[in-house]
C-alpha cells in the first residue's frame, strides 16, 4: 500500500526538519572559513583528504537527509512523546555534537578536542540510525551515508592529529599570530 502523499502542512514540516540541520551547518562553514588560509593550510594531511570543496554539498547533502529521517520519525513515532521521543533524543544529541566540532576544531584549532567530539559523535549517530530505524526503517537507513562519511572524517580528524603533534599546531599557531594583518602592513 503507497503511503499518502503529504499535504501542505506535511511539506512546511518536512522543510523546516530539512532546514534546521543545515542553519548549524551554515554557522559553522562561515566558522571554518574563516580558519583555512590563516591555520588549517598550514597542517601536514593525510593523502586521502579531499579537495576543501567537497565538505560543503556532502554535508548540505547529509544535514538534508538527516532532517528529512527525523521527521518521518517524529511524524510516524507519535511526536515529542510517542514512541519518537527517545529517538529524536538522540538526534538532538548527535546534532548538538555534529555542530560542536567546527568550533573545537577550526575555532579553537583544538585537533584532539574535535577527535574527542567526533568519536562521541559517531557513537551517537550509530546509536540514533538505530532508534530511528526501529519507528521508521528508511528514516533508519538515512543515517548510513551519514555514519559513512563520520568514519572518514574520524579517520581524517585521527590522521590530522597524528601528522601535526600539539607542540607543532601550536608552533603553526604562533607563526600566524606574528604575520602581520593586512591593516598593520599599511601603517
Amino acid at each position: 500500500m503507497a503511503e499518502p502523499r503529504p499535504c501542505g502542512g506535511d511539506l512546511l514540516r518536512i522543510a523546516g526538519a530539512m532546514i534546521l540541520p543545515n542553519l548549524g551547518g551554515l554557522y559553522n562553514g562561515s566558522l571554518t572559513r574563516k580558519h583555512l588560509q590563516n591555520w588549517y593550510a598550514h597542517l601536514k594531511f593525510p593523502s586521502f583528504k579531499p579537495p576543501n570543496w567537497v565538505f560543503a554539498p556532502v554535508w548540505t547533502t547529509l544535514y538534508a537527509g538527516m532532517g528529512y529521517g527525523s521527521y518521518l520519525v517524529w511524524r510516524d513515532g507519535g511526536g515529542f512523546s510517542g514512541d519518537a521521543q527517545l529517538p529524536l533524543l538522540a538526534y538532538g544529541t548527535q546534532l548538538a555534537l555534529n555542530w560542536a566540532w567546527s568550533p573545537i576544531f577550526f575555532g579553537q584549532h583544538n585537533i584532539k578536542g574535535g577527535l574527542i567530539d567526533i568519536v562521541a559523535l559517531t557513537a551517537t549517530a550509530g546509536a540514533c540510525g538505530v532508534l530511528f530505524y526501529q519507528v521508521n526503517k528508511v528514516a533508519g537507513l538515512i543515517f548510513v551515508p551519514y555514519l559513512a562519511w563520520l568514519s572518514f572524517a574520524t579517520a581524517l580528524n585521527y590522521s590530522i592529529w597524528k601528522l601535526n603533534p600539539e607542540s607543532e599546531a601550536a608552533r603553526i599557531e604562533e607563526v600566524q599570530d606574528e604575520k602581520p594583518s593586512s591593516s598593520q602592513k599599511a601603517k
